[in-house]
């Protein structure tokens, strides 16, 4: 197949980091033309005067449109996109300058109708951007589902850093309207139609999330709430791995019960895994600070995820209600 690129990069509010992402596209060495379609997702700080400026360096196409999420976004893009072969990003996003060659030449040997690549911390980041990213990404929290090598199972392209031919998307019909979980969705349905996904380890972003603890709880608990609603619509990809974030919260508070009764180790063995959480961190980062923040990351990202997993469940899985009714904040009308 010729392949011919587009970028998909929909963006809320955030002309900063597209700029940013710009700039990585400039050294970008690849020979060949590809576009860039933005995709203005009813924000009021647009980033029309930031795209002004590399109207000259860049082949970009640049749509404004009401706010109706990142998943109707990028199918938006990707109707109005003149490639046969979609890149998705999200804004915050980083690229290496090798990126798109790593990606055609992967492409050019084992054509895949989609496929997703490994988020990373740049150097520059922030160390709570490193924390962050090293507990989304370890295997020692999520098992290197976001794009390690060695993932057990099939692999789920995260829309973060994610490709999709134009046939796939035209056959899928692309995202749908549930935020987050629109990736593992669409995911699952190309399965269902005969594609195939695959992992692309060398073609990394760098994620450069800019986010508080705060919102990081926010984003992780959105994910806890989105599983069990996947697992609904797609019960044959349930997995007992999903509830392991939920029975570590429960294994804590049983530690902590079991110290009032003067039995510790069980809370020693929860202190054991979070001090090789610290020195795995520590030994990546050579940094005591993002080693403690990595610590506090996983912390943060386990209640989260397990609180609302746990939540969703009992909401969606016990009680029968319906997710677009009990969850009205995670489904965008169109």
């Amino acid at each position: 197949m010729n392949v011919s690129f587009s970028f998909i990069i929909p963006v809320f509010n955030r002309p900063n980091e597209i700029e940013e992402l710009l700039n990585s596209m400039i050294l970008l060495d690849y020979d060949k033309s590809y576009e860039i379609v933005i995709i203005e997702d009813g924000s009021s700080e647009t980033s029309e005067d930031v795209i002004k400026k590399y109207d000259n360096k860049l082949h970009i196409s640049y749509y404004k449109k009401p706010n109706t999420g990142p998943g109707d976004s990028r199918n938006y893009g990707m109707g109005k996109a003149k490639g046969n072969y979609f890149l998705i990003l999200d804004s915050d996003v980083l690229l290496p300058s090798d990126y798109l060659s790593k990606v055609e030449n992967f492409l050019s040997i084992n054509f895949v109708h989609c496929f997703g690549g490994p988020d990373d911390a740049h150097e520059d980041f922030s160390d709570l951007q490193k924390a962050i990213s090293f507990s989304m990404t370890s295997y020692l929290t999520t098992g290197g589902i976001r794009g390690r090598k060695n993932t057990f199972g099939k692999f789920q392209p995260r829309s973060f850093n994610m490709g999709i031919s134009k046939e796939a998307f035209e056959a899928s019909k692309g995202f749908g309207n549930i935020h987050p979980g629109e990736d593992p969705d669409l995911t699952i349905r190309l399965w269902k139609l005969g594609y195939e996904t695959a992992l692309i380890p060398d073609a990394k972003v760098f994620h450069k999330r800019r986010i508080s603890w705060d919102k990081f709880y926010v984003q992780v608990n959105k994910f806890g709430l989105v599983r069990p609603i996947l697992n609904l619509w797609h019960p044959e990809t349930s997995k007992i791995t999903y509830w392991f974030p939920t029975l570590f919260m429960a294994y804590t508070l049983f530690s902590l019960i079991t110290v009032f009764i003067g039995h510790w180790y069980f809370l020693a063995l929860w202190m054991l895994y979070f001090i090789v959480v610290f020195v795995s961190a520590l030994t990546n980062y050579s940094s005591f600070n993002i080693g403690i923040q990595s610590v506090i990351a996983v912390f943060v990202q386990f209640y989260g995820y397990g609180k609302g997993f746990l939540k969703s469940y009992y909401y969606i899985h016990l009680l029968k209600k319906v997710p677009e009714q009990q969850f009205k904040k995670l489904f965008f009308s169109k």
